[in-house]
């Protein structure tokens, strides 16, 4: 969808249409289609959307509430079934973060991230024994429509008949692409989700303090690779609003060790910049330039990276305008692009072999 410039002094008292239009449009965007509505349709009725327009943004925001609904449900229903099998489980990210928006139901939802205890192996075994796999999942299935797939950290699940789609982590995070950092941040992450609460939705959520440091590693690996948008921001923020002094101070103390400092005081910038968070909130000092460039990149690129310009061009352009991001990515983190790099290459190496047989040299998949 285009999107309208916006018109000088275009949001005072009376919006234009072409104003409201791109609103609408950057919202949609940056996946906060319903958390905008909420504060719009609060607005005097002299001063709301015109009818067509409004029609169309509270229809979608209302589909957002039933889809939260439904994965709250889901959520609570994955639940019991890995505790009447003896598993301890989290919900992370997505409906867990929901819960703290003054409207939880206005939220954007995607997926559903549960943590299951048990590791890889186990926990592989048993979703195939609870039959929510029919084949032990291989990164091979990639893009396969009703295939389940394993990466790293997650087995991700085909969609439900509801069409829901779930990920099963057997380890709490994507982590960093530093294999140093990251190993110190998996350790942190799997002792600190052992400590659980139930809440009222019918799932258990991890603690605020791994929360503040697994999505802010989830941040970092999802804009070094290709991008975040405003949600994961608005998500953070809500973190920090509802966290301690106690905790902060302790992941403060954590963030260099873990690799995750120069994206902390980016994000820090942008809550600071665009939402004018408490200070005393903050987890660092700001770092202008690193969070410019990160508040560039998503407004460019939107939720994920969904929206940039060299999304769906031919595999030769996505090849050498990837390379040139990382290039150019460096000045944000070395060392994590550089690790992303090499295992770029490790990829291409190690799967050779096999894309050879299936006469399938395609890069495609290794970018």
């Amino acid at each position: 969808m285009r999107e309208e410039p916006l018109e000088t002094g275009s949001f005072g008292t009376e919006p234009t249409e072409a104003a409201w239009t791109a609103l609408y449009q950057m919202a949609r965007k940056q996946s906060l289609t319903g958390v905008i509505y909420s504060a719009v349709a609060r607005l005097p009725r002299e001063q709301q959307p015109p009818m067509t327009l409004a029609i169309q943004w509270a229809s979608e925001a209302e589909e957002i509430r039933g889809l939260n609904a439904l994965l709250n449900s889901e959520a609570a229903r994955l639940t019991r079934l890995f505790a009447d099998n003896g598993r301890r489980t989290a919900i992370l990210k997505g409906q867990a973060n929901a819960r703290l928006y003054p409207d939880p139901m206005s939220r954007q939802p995607g997926d559903i991230d549960i943590w299951v205890e048990g590791g890889h192996e186990s926990v592989t075994d048993l979703l195939m024994t609870l039959g929510m796999l029919n084949e032990r999942p291989s990164m091979r299935n990639y893009g396969k429509k009703g295939k389940a797939t394993s990466s790293y950290h997650h087995v991700h699940l085909p969609p439900t008949k509801d069409g829901v789609t779930v990920e099963v982590h057997f380890r709490p995070s994507s982590g960093n692409f530093n294999a140093i950092t990251n190993k110190r941040l998996q350790q942190w992450l799997e002792r600190e989700i052992q400590q659980t609460a139930m809440v009222p939705e019918g799932f258990s959520v991890p603690s605020v303090r791994f929360a503040l440091v697994m999505q802010l590693a989830h941040i970092q690996h999802h804009f070094i690779a290709s991008g975040i948008g405003l949600r994961q921001v608005c998500d953070y923020y809500l973190l920090l609003q509802n966290s301690t002094e106690e905790e902060r101070t302790e992941v403060a103390g954590l963030l260099k060790q873990f690799g995750l400092h120069r994206t902390a005081g980016a994000l820090m910038w942008l809550l600071s910049d665009l939402l004018h968070i408490d200070r005393g909130l903050m987890l660092c000092e700001t770092d202008d330039y690193r969070g410019a460039w990160m508040l560039r990149r998503i407004m460019e690129g939107g939720n994920f990276g969904f929206y940039a310009s060299s999304v769906q061009q031919n595999i030769w352009r996505d090849f050498f305008q990837s390379k040139w991001h990382r290039l150019k990515m460096m000045r944000f983190d070395f060392w994590e692009v550089l690790w992303l790099e090499g295992s770029y290459w490790k990829t291409i190496v190690r799967t050779l072999p096999e894309r050879i047989r299936r006469r399938k040299l395609s890069l495609r998949t290794c970018i």
